[in-house]
């Protein structure tokens, strides 16, 4: 397996995993994310791995955060933005090798934790996180309300 940072000439590949891990934008919505990112990669990383034969199986994204990250203590903290892996190439070691990139561009930026995210109940997000070496800081449930801008609302 081939861990290395993505460029432009991942973007095909990339998009397409992306889609596979987010389904609910659309390929050209995952391209112009790219090329918006490659455009202005200041505290995001993005790596794919790649088995022997150049297939694209699987992509980390991640970002520097400067905001208070939930479970953390320190500023900026590096956070894995999503990661995928083609199923076939799952339980493999890729996660983790698209993981220990990631780790290693936060410590050339002088980060001493790590974090992430997943849906309450993505459940295989949480035990993959866990077999990574994360461990679970807190469980939080977001609310909103719409708030009308006409004052007979009010």
């Amino acid at each position: 397996m081939i861990i290395t940072a993505a460029t432009a000439s991942d973007g095909a590949d990339w998009a397409a995993l992306r889609q596979a891990l987010w389904p609910r934008h659309g390929l050209d919505t995952h391209a112009a994310a790219i090329a918006q990112i490659l455009a202005a990669p200041k505290d995001l990383a993005n790596f794919v791995a790649r088995t022997a034969d150049g297939s694209a199986v699987g992509i980390a994204e991640a970002a520097l955060r400067h905001d208070y990250v939930n479970g953390c203590q320190t500023s900026p903290v590096a956070f894995l933005e999503g990661i995928y892996v083609v199923p076939e190439h799952r339980r493999n070691g890729v996660a983790s090798m698209l993981v220990d990139a990631v780790e290693d561009w936060a410590r050339r930026l002088g980060c001493s934790e790590f974090a992430s995210d997943a849906a309450i109940d993505n459940t295989e997000s949480h035990r993959m996180h866990a077999a990574l070496g994360f461990e679970e800081t807190q469980r939080v449930v977001y609310f909103r309300k719409a708030l009308s801008n006409d004052p007979a609302d009010h």
